[in-house]
């Protein structure tokens, strides 16, 4: 599987570099694109603040341009938070897409947003201050109303970024689970 994966708001950290290499094992070709150019943050706040500097229309034109060489092959888009967000924007809007894996984040689907059972997994803390059980409800009837094949997968007590060992949110049986389910649902596409 050719998988286009993309960082959170705090940037391409060693965490980001793991689950490449967690995917790569499994025998899957990864690219990881750095859409901050090398900037990394030790707070979320200090990563959301750069996030809005550039812009969200900056970041989607790189995760494009990232994933441009690589489409044709049709991509399973995956990504962390916000990387997740921007990875579900790239998969709605290819329609060579083959999978979307979604790591603590989703995005807003866009008015008359159209896939053909496109497979979706989601793994997200609960609760979760950004992903809140009323937008996962609203996004999850958006998406499948866009006719997407969706699974919803949610770890009790985890926190945002609970995959990722450097950050305080880190829940290791939370993120097994989450790998090991993730590794499934790859191999079945």
């Amino acid at each position: 599987m050719n998988i286009m994966l993309f960082h959170s708001t705090y940037g391409l950290r060693p965490a980001v570099h793991a689950a490449a290499e967690r995917l790569r094992a499994a025998g899957h070709e990864v690219v990881v694109p750095d859409l901050f150019e090398g900037r990394v943050f030790d707070t979320v706040e200090e990563g959301m603040a750069f996030n809005e500097e550039l812009g969200r229309d900056e970041i989607l034109k790189r995760a494009i341009l990232a994933a441009a060489p690589h489409s044709a092959r049709g991509l399973v888009y995956a990504g962390f938070s916000l990387g997740a967000s921007v990875a579900q924007q790239l998969a709605l809007g290819d329609e060579k897409a083959r999978g979307l894996l979604l790591l603590h984040g989703t995005s807003d689907v866009p008015e008359g947003a159209s896939v053909d059972d496109l497979p979706v997994q989601l793994h997200v803390a609960d609760p979760d201050a950004f992903e809140t059980h009323d937008w996962l409800t609203a996004w999850y009837l958006r998406m499948q109303r866009a006719g997407a094949d969706i699974e919803v997968h949610r770890y009790p007590g985890a926190g945002h970024l609970y995959t990722d060992p450097e950050l305080p949110d880190y829940d290791e049986e939370a993120a097994e689970r989450t790998w090991a389910t993730a590794l499934a649902f790859l191999e079945s596409i």
